[in-house]
């Protein structure tokens, strides 16, 4: 049997399954990549991201200072990693999870991405944007604000264009209460207009460096109080708020969707 065969068969079984998946997409292709991702030892979407503290608090001005540690819930057991077909982004995704593109956003700049990753029976997660226009800082009629809470927040090492309104990136899940409790989560790095616990608005948007522009991945835009007759999709909604933190705390959804966002990479320098 000759060298190179010998080294086929030393290759680790993770190894190997790279392989396998990077041979099937082929270097020269124009369209998204995928690769294989090792197993968590441990610990749900805790292995994926350090632990940020204590326990959750609520009602920050910022909308994510609040600190909390990832999601104990188990997350999935087999995981991919998409790289986008410009090469400028990644992320990891559980490996039945579908990742499409979509139209970008009114607005948004030259050469702007928008994939939507949806399960394997089309329900939508989440959407990443870049290209985005920041949202104005307009102020919040205090009849209008509605109490909200922050029920986990955790640092990510991403870029951002510092500013009078921007904050240090973090992944969040914040609850809008209304005629129910509306919860959100997603990338924040702007500080949100608020007085005494409550708020007219959030928006889970960062400020990106030139080359990036504004950039969300989260599952939407902003989250406004809802009336009665209002869609809900894909906020997720509660009758209090402890099914909304027995929602952070135990959902196998939830833990998989921040591990997801909070491996997002920008590959390609701005």
């Amino acid at each position: 049997m000759d060298a190179r065969r010998l080294r086929s068969l030393a290759l680790p079984p993770l190894a190997l399954a790279g392989a396998l998946v990077l041979s099937s997409c082929g270097a020269g292709q124009s369209g998204p990549q995928w690769t294989a991702v090792a197993p968590q030892q441990s610990g749900g979407a805790g292995a994926a991201a350090a632990s940020a503290g204590a326990s959750p608090s609520s009602g920050a001005s910022s909308g994510a200072s609040a600190t909390g540690t990832p999601s104990p819930g188990t997350t999935s057991a087999d995981w991919k990693t998409y790289t986008d077909p410009g090469k400028t982004v990644s992320f990891d995704l559980p490996a039945s999870w579908i990742v499409q593109s979509a139209p970008s956003a009114s607005g948004s700049a030259s050469g702007a991405l928008h994939v939507d990753v949806k399960k394997p029976d089309g329900t939508f997660v989440a959407a990443l944007q870049t290209g985005l226009s920041l949202p104005s800082q307009q102020p919040c009629d205090p009849a209008q604000a509605k109490p909200y809470t922050v029920l986990n927040s955790l640092p990510v090492d991403l870029p951002f264009e510092d500013g009078p309104a921007a904050i240090s990136p973090r992944f969040v899940y914040r609850v809008l209460q209304g005629y129910k409790y509306f919860g959100s989560f997603g990338l924040v790095g702007v500080a949100t207009v608020a007085q005494d616990g409550k708020a007219c608005r959030l928006d889970n948007v960062v400020p990106g460096p030139a080359g990036i522009g504004g950039y969300s991945f989260s599952d939407v835009l902003e989250v406004t109080p809802l009336a009665p007759e209002a869609k809900v999709a894909p906020l997720s909604s509660f009758d209090n708020l402890a099914q909304a933190s027995a929602y952070v705390r135990d959902s196998g959804d939830f833990a998989d969707a921040q591990r997801m966002i909070m491996s997002l990479k920008f590959t390609k320098k701005p």
